[in-house]
């Protein structure tokens, strides 16, 4: 079996097939490596809801990763309770399968442009790239980001026409876009020779042609085997970059990335080059490669494998793991700039500390520290105020998924609205400007398009696809911040919008805020029915009959442009003199409730989001009203 294994021949019919995998289970007691016949390196790549994970889950299953009678359910890589009740994959993952005696690493990643910092890292570990396209959709903004990146780092693509089941769908016409696409970021001319499949990754199959629907993936599995080439295995010392860590309570810190060259060995003696050049001594303790869902431990790792290292101290993401006596590093990785920022500061409301564990200046700040070590995408600057820190990083979406996962691990904090970074070029002031993607019924599109160019929107394209409507904008980032609430709101929920950021241009001038002033609380105490019931005319409430709030706290939106301070803690006055047609039953309109990115793009410059374990509340930033009149800009 090992030298049927090391002629590179593929086991064909069962008995060769069954000796091959006693084979590897032996190389596995052993805690040897088998000798693989190819390894390959895929990255799946595409815009938010095209059908990355759920692809990867069908490929774990066509490879027999689990038991027949295990119920594993969908979406497997998302395994954490963020990426679940969101329903996006937030960081990359990494999982291995075994294919016709071809070891396929695969590197899950994200469809966000908010996060595109994990795919531009993870990128640097694939020689070949998934292209997911939707046949409904066609190449979206977030299509464009990631296939730009992998032109650049020079891997081959693979292009997969996923949901070819959907009603109205056009995948030939998918196909020639994704062709131009291709051609018109630059692609060479072997990277426009790129293979496809069509399918529909939820039904579990895939073809050469869409109208021949088969009964299995395999066509993928054939077409990675056949078309991503193996790694470049290049003679020299030990060189491995460091594109991700892992953290676990037993071991510590773990290095994570793909062995270009030379070895590694436990116990083995290494030096890190550091991003800046600087040479660092460090001993690796243990060596393990991606298996399933898992980690092995192994002696060895293969040139070319992707690999997690443990017992490496004071490493980053973009340092080289090198040769003890004869260091050499390789290119760090360039993350695109931070487009946007906000304030992070201490919870000093009335309702300090009721409900977190971590409230003061230095938990926030050993928290922000410590995520920038995995976040390449986050900066962090402090300010003249030692309970302050701007934070900043690509998006509201990238900033909100770091406080909702602090707040879940027990701190409390108030974030201030969201700002734009303006930077001057050649003298001029200079905006991060947006390509901005709206789906929506056609009947609500007029709407939309006024929403926009009120906010400085520059219409590109505008297209039919059955009763939908697909606009195309160039936007300022300040004009997306606030507009999806509208656009719902306009549309009855049905827009869908996507954005990424295009380039710097001169700033656009004065956009319009909210239109809406606040109702702010004149008073600590709790909400009455009776004086909620009485003030509805005056707007729309965001707090319960019976929740606790306090002074300064905004409890509701004002119908008119400014802010009105409110009593809504006052009770009804009790007299022993009935009055006929007085005790009308309280008719209390629920109150609004926002998430955690509804509330930051809704809160105006003198407001605060206060993020606490239990609750999200809005307030002003002076809580008194003769403060705010004090402190109040002309």
């Amino acid at each position: 079996c090992k030298n049927f294994m090391a002629t590179r021949g593929i086991a064909k019919n069962k008995l060769f097939h069954k000796l091959s995998i006693i084979y590897i289970y032996l190389c596995t007691l052993k805690n040897k490596r088998p000798y693989m016949a190819n390894i390959k390196n895929i990255a799946i790549i595409a815009h938010v809801d095209h059908g990355k994970t759920t692809l990867v889950d069908k490929i774990m299953y066509h490879c027999h990763l689990f038991r027949d009678n295990e119920n594993t359910g969908d979406l497997i890589l998302d395994n954490n309770d963020l990426e679940r009740e969101r329903g996006i994959t937030i960081t990359s993952k990494n999982v291995s399968v075994i294919y016709k005696d071809t070891k396929i690493n695969i590197i899950d990643t994200p469809g966000h442009a908010d996060f595109g910092g994990e795919v531009e890292r993870v990128l640097n570990m694939a020689d070949g790239v998934l292209l997911l396209v939707d046949a409904f959709e066609g190449p979206m903004p977030q299509t464009r980001f990631v296939l730009q990146k992998a032109i650049d780092l020079g891997l081959k693509p693979c292009v997969v026409i996923n949901k070819v089941d959907k009603e109205n769908c056009t995948p030939e016409e998918v196909h020639e876009k994704v062709f131009d696409l291709m051609f018109e970021l630059g692609a060479e001319e072997w990277q426009l020779d790129f293979p496809t499949v069509y399918g529909s990754a939820k039904q579990n199959w895939m073809s050469d042609d869409w109208k021949n629907k088969t009964e299995s993936i395999e066509p993928l599995l054939d077409m990675v085997i056949e078309h991503i080439p193996a790694p470049k295995i290049e003679e020299g010392s030990t060189q491995m970059l460091i594109t991700s860590l892992d953290f676990s309570s037993f071991t510590g810190r773990i290095a994570i990335g793909r062995l270009t060259r030379g070895n590694l060995k436990t116990g083995q003696n290494i030096s890190l080059v550091k991003r800046n050049g600087s040479i660092q001594k460090s001993k690796i303790k243990e060596v393990h490669i991606f298996e399933g869902l898992g980690r092995k431990k192994v002696d060895e790792v293969q040139t070319g494998d992707i690999c997690a290292l443990v017992g490496l101290e004071g490493f980053e993401i973009g340092d080289t793991v090198a040769d003890f006596e004869n260091p050499q590093g390789l290119k760090t990785i360039a993350i695109d700039e931070p487009t946007m920022s906000m304030l992070f500061t201490i919870n000093d409301s009335p309702f300090f500390g009721k409900d977190g564990k971590f409230v003061t200046s230095r938990h926030i700040k050993d928290r922000l520290t410590k995520e920038l070590e995995k976040n390449l995408a986050l900066r962090v600057n402090e300010t003249d105020s030692a309970d302050k820190f701007m934070v900043f990083g690509r998006g509201v979406l990238h900033l909100s998924v770091l406080i909702e996962t602090m707040r879940r691990e027990g701190y409390e904090l108030q974030i201030g609205q969201p700002q734009v970074i303006i930077k001057e070029i050649d003298g001029v002031k200079c905006e991060p400007v947006e390509e901005m993607t709206i789906d929506l019924p056609e009947n609500v599109s007029g709407k939309a398009i006024e929403m926009v160019t009120l906010r400085k929107g520059e219409m590109l394209s505008m297209e039919a696809k059955g009763e939908r409507m697909v606009c195309q904008f160039l936007i300022p980032s300040r004009g997306i911040i606030g507009l999806r609430n509208q656009l719902l709101t306009a549309t009855a929920g049905e827009a869908i919008m996507a954005h990424r950021f295009k380039e710097y241009q001169p700033l656009k001038g004065g956009i319009p805020e909210r239109q809406n002033g606040s109702l702010v609380s004149m008073e600590k105490g709790q909400a009455i029915p009776y004086s909620i019931d009485k003030l509805q005319d005056r707007g729309k409430f965001f707090v319960d009959p019976g929740e606790d709030i306090y002074e300064g706290q905004v409890i509701g939106e004002n119908s008119r442009g400014d802010d009105m301070t409110v009593n809504v803690t006052k009770t009804k006055k009790l007299s022993n003199v009935r009055s006929s047609g007085a005790d009308d039953k309280a008719r209390i309109i629920p109150a609004i409730k926002f998430s955690l990115e509804e509330a930051l793009e809704y809160i105006q410059k003198d407001e605060y989001v206060e993020v606490t374990p239990n609750h999200l509340r809005l307030r002003k930033i002076y809580l008194s009203e003769v403060d705010r009149k004090r402190n109040k800009s002309v």
